[in-house]
């Protein structure tokens, strides 16, 4: 292992401190950092307060290892070089394409990570690069702004589309939108700015339009799309076929529709793949319909049927964004910063898909998939980090930006095997017991403990 004996004694203590500092050190590499600012800056520009110095002040709020903003600049405020306000106004006035670039960047860089520790991917569609699309509303924020004050509706401060890897479990685009009222078809013309040939998107029904779909064909490109009632022109052919039942036991069936596209007078010969349901959904429906122009060669009926349920992997990471990371900070009430915190926490995200990723390598995916608890692991690190950064300094981290991937692939094996997975394992509860009927509290709101328990041993 590459590290120094230096850091012999929390590899030892708390691996998983280091492992989660060090690929954060890796990834939030202050040089790659202000390269991508300049790069995607449009209006903003470095005088005083760094990209670098915005992006740590977040980072450590999403983390929770800050309350607020204004809590880490109370505790930073000796090395930034600016006043609370200004940092303040550097968020607010954040251009989103920067950490539009910064969830690419990080993106593309653990991923390679990924691949370097030989993590064995999930097997969804083999020959294509699945692309699971959702939206993502950030929920209301406190009223600070002044011509908030005088509302006491919900503050929404925007919205963001995003394009998750299943296979890897990593976050790799997204688009942010300022107006949250703005309809999320809106952003369709730059989500498909960003598809190439062979990709596969999934996504519910919402997204299937008919500029979305023969977009993605013009782009050879494929897509697994649940049917909306009216915004497509279509045509069944054919009779529907039964093609068994899934899983769960439903019915499934096929058959070939026409999709025409009027303002261009063009045709898309696709699969219409129908589920039969348990029982009606909330609107009365029977049946989902789902649109492919997969060829049946590459996956059946059944198969499709499975990898539409799959969607749901982008639903559980947003809620992981919400319940192990605070990826929607209701202080930050200007829409840009409140996107920058999500975009950040989209980040943080893929950095715990790293360390998933290292413990499965060594550990097994088994373990990761049911056994870890990312309670426990969480706070861990936060237990850990500050007295460890304190103990080693920051010049001791450099080393985990210098190395190359396959060393630092190498380095997070070496630490990952030091684990006691018994720290870090789910307590899994039994089976709910039924709640006893209450006795009313109407005529007496209140108990004493100690006499029913008094009670308990009696009986």
């Amino acid at each position: 292992m590459l590290l120094g004996e230096a850091f012999q004694p929390f590899v030892q203590r708390s691996p998983v401190a280091v492992l989660v500092n060090g690929i954060m050190e890796r990834v939030f590499d202050e040089d790659k950092l202000e390269e991508l600012f300049r790069e995607n800056a449009v209006l903003q520009y470095t005088k005083a307060l760094t990209f670098a110095q915005c992006l740590h002040a977040m980072s450590d709020v999403v983390f929770q290892r800050s309350s607020s903003v204004g809590a880490w600049y109370q505790t930073h405020h000796d090395e930034v070089p600016v006043t609370r306000q200004a940092l303040y106004d550097k968020l607010k006035h954040t251009d989103l394409p920067v950490p539009v670039a910064l969830v690419q960047y990080a993106g593309r860089e653990l991923l390679a990570c990924l691949k370097a520790l030989k993590v064995r991917p999930r097997s969804l569609l083999t020959g294509y690069r699945l692309r699971i699309l959702d939206g993502n509303h950030l929920s209301g924020t406190e009223h600070r702004i002044g011509e908030l004050r005088v509302h006491r509706a919900g503050a929404l401060p925007g919205q963001a589309l995003v394009y998750y890897d299943p296979q890897y479990d990593l976050i790799t685009d997204v688009f942010p939108c300022e107006d949250a009222y703005a309809q999320e078809r809106s952003l369709l013309t730059e989500v498909l700015e960003r598809i190439a040939a062979g990709d596969c998107v999934l996504a519910d029904r919402n997204f299937c339009t008919t500029g979305f779909v023969f977009g993605l064909a013009q782009r050879r490109a494929f897509f697994i799309l649940r049917q909306h009632g009216s915004t497509l022109s279509y045509e069944l052919q054919g009779e529907r076929r039964s093609l068994g039942t899934d899983a769960r036991g439903r019915r499934v069936y096929e058959q070939t529709a026409h999709l025409t596209d009027p303002t261009a007078d063009e045709t898309l010969v696709v699969r219409r793949i129908t589920l039969e349901l348990d029982k009606p959904t909330k609107s009365g429906e029977t049946e989902i319909h789902i649109l492919t122009n997969v060829p049946i060669k590459d996956a059946d009926a059944l198969k499709i049927a499975e990898l539409y349920r799959d969607r749901w992997t982008i639903e559980k990471a947003f809620w992981h964004l919400s319940q192990d990371l605070q990826s929607e900070i209701d202080t930050l009430g200007y829409p840009k910063a409140a996107l920058f915190g999500f975009c950040v926490a989209l980040t943080a995200y893929n950095v715990v898909s790293l360390v998933k990723g290292a413990i499965a390598a060594v550990w097994g995916h088994a373990f990761v998939r049911e056994e870890l608890s990312m309670y426990y692991l969480t706070m861990e690190v936060e237990r850990v980090t500050v007295g460890m950064q304190i103990a080693l300094g920051p010049e001791a981290w450099t080393i985990f930006r210098t190395m190359t991937t396959e060393q630092f692939a190498e380095t997070l094996r070496a630490v990952t095997a030091q684990m006691d997975l018994r720290k870090y394992t789910k307590h899994k509860r039994g089976p709910k017991k039924k709640r006893p009927k209450q006795i009313s509290g109407k005529r007496n709101h209140h108990v004493s403990t100690a006499r029913i328990l008094a009670m308990r041993k009696r009986k």
